[in-house]
């Protein structure tokens, strides 16, 4: 892959595909959402949060992705990196927290007009929180949320100290990944 050398139009890769005909087969629903639930203890600064999050966005570009589709079929459309996460705030109780997890994580993302994240923070008390972080398979997977919630941590902490994150930058992003995996294995109609 020649780093820089995307074509106008970001192609899905076929795991995306897949997702994309599923999704367009039962329309938007919950069944291929990845929730993430961090349980928060200690004093929260939320405006730093709420930036730390749309940082890692800004960072990774399959996490602000919506897809559209014309007669050459679907592609991947990125969005700028200062896009808006959905986000809110809530107050419960310990009791009721998995109640209103289960209800948060059945969001049905339409991958046409959402972004692929989306949070979710539950106040419990003055310093108890639950942080709930939702995204759509297209964009994550297991193995992803490891490094996700790592620059979660990274930019909290430089939000947190009124500083952006001065994390280096990636030199490929999941797009590249799908140009290079088009490249490399054709189109589906060449045998």
């Amino acid at each position: 892959l020649r780093v820089g050398t995307r074509p106008e139009r970001l192609p899905l890769s076929f795991g995306q595909q897949r997702l994309w005909f599923l999704h367009q087969l039962e329309g938007p629903g919950a069944v291929y959402n990845v929730p993430l639930a961090l349980r928060l203890s200690g004093e929260l600064d939320r405006e730093a949060l709420r930036l730390a999050l749309g940082d890692v966005v800004a960072r990774h570009e399959s996490l602000r992705t919506v897809f559209a589709e014309d007669a050459q079929g679907a592609y991947q459309v990125v969005l700028d990196a200062g896009v808006e996460v959905p986000w809110s705030v809530s107050r419960t109780t310990t009791e009721q927290l998995s109640e209103r997890l289960e209800e948060a994580a059945r969001y049905a993302f339409d991958l046409t007009t959402d972004i692929p994240v989306r949070a979710t923070l539950f106040q419990l008390g003055p310093d108890e929180h639950a942080l709930l972080l939702l995204m759509h398979h297209i964009a994550t997977d297991a193995w992803s949320l490891r490094p996700f919630v790592n620059d979660l941590v990274t930019a909290y902490g430089a939000r947190v100290n009124g500083t952006d994150p001065r994390w280096p930058v990636l030199p490929v992003q999941y797009a590249d990944f799908a140009v290079w995996q088009r490249e490399l294995l054709g189109s589906e109609e060449d045998p």
